[in-house]
């Protein structure tokens, strides 16, 4: 099928420019100099404070755009740049991190959801592949195999596109919290803005391959049935 081969490459090329993108942004800002000198790890703590949030920890982690919130041990955990950052870059990735924690406080719904899978899917994705191989393997005897897979996968799409409205909810959630709180200025909250947009796109470009993978399988399938 060399229609779903070229859009394989289209995401792939799509895919590698938009984190190409996210990391020249991301590079850019964090040249760009806080007005009022805040370090991203100060920022972490302050937004969690004036949320209420008093039982979640601010880290550094090793990496570059490593950073990430984690709801089963609650910490907020900062790669270098961003954790000693006093940049435009580190304020924006800081407060996004924190949205996460600000959603987990207020049991945001999407945030619950994706959380609820993780379990399933930390030990489906172990298998998926393999089981998606040899239903095509199998195809001319039995459609079991890759039905499981492609159902396995479908799954894992699901979580994919319930991961957009969590990130940017919580990219929402950081702009309002660093405009209304004065931590950055009308420019510094434009550049904010702008590199957690292309950060965004980076999970609506992943959730757009799987959707892709997903239907490409899904013809295989179908096209076995009918042969059959």
């Amino acid at each position: 099928m060399p229609g779903y081969w070229i859009i394989f490459i289209l995401f792939a090329l799509i895919s590698a420019a938009v984190s190409w993108r996210l990391r020249s942004k991301f590079n850019q800002y964090s040249q760009v100099g806080l007005q009022n000198g805040l370090s991203g790890a100060e920022i972490a703590q302050r937004m969690l404070q004036e949320n209420g949030i008093h039982d979640v920890r601010v880290l550094s982690v090793e990496g570059m755009l490593t950073d990430h919130y984690n709801p089963q041990d609650k910490t907020v955990n900062l790669s270098a740049d961003v954790y000693y950052g006093r940049s435009v870059a580190a304020a924006a990735v800081a407060a996004h991190e924190c949205g996460h924690a600000v959603q987990h406080a207020t049991a945001y719904g999407p945030l619950k959801f994706r959380s609820a899978m993780v379990p399933f899917l930390t030990i489906s994705s172990q298998y998926m592949q393999w089981i998606i191989l040899i239903g095509i393997f199998l195809i001319n005897t039995t459609i079991l195999p890759l039905a499981l897979g492609v159902a396995l996968f479908a799954i894992t799409t699901l979580f994919s596109f319930i991961t957009l409205p969590v990130e940017f909810d919580a990219s929402r959630r950081a702009l309002a919290w660093i405009d209304t709180r004065g931590v950055v200025n009308r420019q510094e909250h434009e550049y904010a803005k702008d590199a957690l947009w292309w950060a965004a796109m980076t999970y609506v470009v992943a959730a757009l391959g799987s959707l892709a993978t997903l239907l490409y399988y899904v013809s295989i399938l179908m096209g076995s049935r009918r042969n059959n």
